[in-house]
């Protein structure tokens, strides 16, 4: 618990055994519960997950989105903060995060990875990509934002029921951001340093950089 707030962290898993142990590991004490989502894996992530104390949701539907829709559901804290399993995003960051969202007085958090305190961490494709799809988003939506595709998120749960999440896949990310603002929530950014990957790597740049290009188009004219 923090600041009177019970803490929920959901950790979307698809083959994160070894950066799952990591991750856990560097997780404060301060966070009363981890939903790890397994997302078909095939190897020990749910076994090492559920050894060192967090509960393990299934999910038989593939992908991202669907991974964190259903950690989310299974959540039960005041207020959910998200990360990855690969050890990129930092639970180090999570008290200050949360004493942000307090004293700002927001409902969601979007942690910015960029400027990169550590450039190593993220390539040169994938920098220009998330660089693309962050000025798009500011684009059609006039929501002043520096970094659309970041996977950390700090939020008061009770702002789920508001929101439209439609996406399986990877555009949640932009997708849930997108929402929170369009509901009239109120949304600030707060700088992270972004780590290298712990294992291999899972996004597919090219398919996933379109997809969510599309799914900005569709949200923005098909009313999504």
């Amino acid at each position: 618990m923090h600041r009177n707030l019970r803490l929920s962290v959901v950790i979307p898993c698809y083959n994160e055994e070894n950066g799952v142990r990591e991750v856990i590991g560097r997780i404060p004490p301060i966070v009363d519960e981890i939903v790890v989502v397994d997302n078909n894996c095939t190897d020990r992530t749910a076994e090492v997950a559920r050894s060192l104390g967090a509960r393990v949701v299934q999910q038989k539907t593939p992908g991202y989105g669907a991974a964190y829709k259903a950690g989310l559901a299974a959540a039960t804290g005041d207020v959910v903060v998200t990360m990855d399993g690969d050890g990129t995003y930092p639970p180090e960051e999570i008290a200050r995060l949360v004493d942000m969202l307090e004293e700002k007085r927001w409902d969601f958090l979007s942690a910015s990875r960029f400027p990169l305190a550590d450039p190593r961490a993220m390539n040169l494709t994938n920098r220009i990509g998330n660089g693309v799809l962050t000025v798009t988003a500011m684009l059609l939506f006039f929501v002043p934002i520096r970094d659309s595709q970041s996977g950390m998120w700090v939020f008061r749960r009770a702002l789920l029921p508001r929101m439209r999440l439609h996406s399986d896949g990877m555009p949640f990310s932009q997708e849930i951001k997108l929402e929170a603002i369009l509901r009239g929530a109120s949304f600030g950014e707060g700088h992270i340093p972004y780590g290298a990957r712990i294992g291999e790597v899972k996004l597919q740049k090219w398919r996933d950089g379109w997809l969510n290009l599309s799914h900005l188009v569709r949200k923005r004219f098909g009313g999504h």
